[in-house]
């Protein structure tokens, strides 16, 4: 099993690219984001490797990061419906950490972007990864806990209306939530929602 390919950059296609390591060429099959991040052909690249074995064939998937590999495995062996093709156009509409913002927000119409992603198999995507989006925020993890409480109607009150009212500004669910927490942390326990929505509008004004 590959499970990395560091080598040179050879080319790059519409949905995969090739990479040269030693004089072998391996293809790998990578998102849409993924590949907009690699460096240019000739250039030294690594990639994270998924490597998928069949009767008929034997098929690399591609990742910048571990994260995102760990996402791609996670959407196909926890959601029904979701295969190698969905999981990657997922990859490619949001990153892991948006991922798991949508998930824990239950923002059904996020994720449900993804070409080939209906709401029926989008509300799968957050019913099913609910409790396991935590773990695999990357760089959400910090404000990870506080969506999901939002997603499940559990906040407390200020800190929804303030979410609530940034929303109804033109935020989105995402960038409120990320506002009115980092409002919490300056504000400390037991604020209201007018602070919270001061607060979190300077934090929108930096």
């Amino acid at each position: 099993m590959i499970g990395k390919l560091k080598g040179m950059l050879d080319e790059i296609d519409e949905d995969h690219c090739v990479v040269d390591v030693h004089g072998v060429g391996y293809v790998a099959y990578c998102s849409a984001r993924t590949l907009a991040h690699l460096p240019g052909p000739g250039e030294a690249v690594t990639l994270f490797i998924e490597t998928y074995v069949r009767e008929d064939m034997i098929r690399l998937y591609g990742f910048q990061t571990a994260l995102e590999r760990e996402w791609f495995r996670l959407l196909q062996n926890n959601v029904q419906g979701v295969g190698a093709k969905v999981a990657l156009a997922i990859l490619s509409t949001l990153s892991p950490p948006d991922l798991a913002n949508a998930i824990a927000l239950r923002d059904i119409a996020m994720v449900s972007r993804a070409p080939g992603v209906g709401r029926k198999v989008a509300e799968r995507i957050v019913t099913e990864l609910k409790n396991k989006a935590p773990a695999f925020a990357g760089s959400a993890s910090g404000t990870i806990g506080l969506k999901q409480e939002l997603g499940e109607g559990v906040a407390p009150a200020p800190v929804a209306d303030a979410v609530s009212a940034l929303t109804n500004l033109g935020y989105s669910r995402d960038i409120a939530a990320n506002a009115i927490a980092a409002a919490m942390k300056t504000a400390g326990e037991g604020a209201d929602s007018a602070k919270l929505i001061r607060l979190g509008l300077k934090e929108l004004a930096r």
